[in-house]
């Protein structure tokens, strides 16, 4: 995996979206990259992935607490 190309984050997050060092230094990855405007990179969940895991894991009926 390549690392982090530190001169083109810096300068979109100083330039680009005018942050002060220490804004743009006290940021994590993925701040940085929902102010750029980025995808967070894993897609919401479905319904139907939804209704898979509610067929898979159903509550239990109220009072049948095990």
């Amino acid at each position: 995996m390549a690392g982090f190309d530190w001169p083109v984050l810096m300068r979109a997050g100083l330039r680009g979206l005018g942050l002060r060092p220490w804004e743009f230094w006290a940021l994590t990855p993925a701040e940085l990259r929902l102010m750029l405007g980025q995808e967070s990179g894993a897609a919401p969940m479905g319904r139907s992935r939804l209704e898979e895991l509610v067929a898979a894991f159903p509550d239990a009926p109220k009072g049948d607490e095990r």
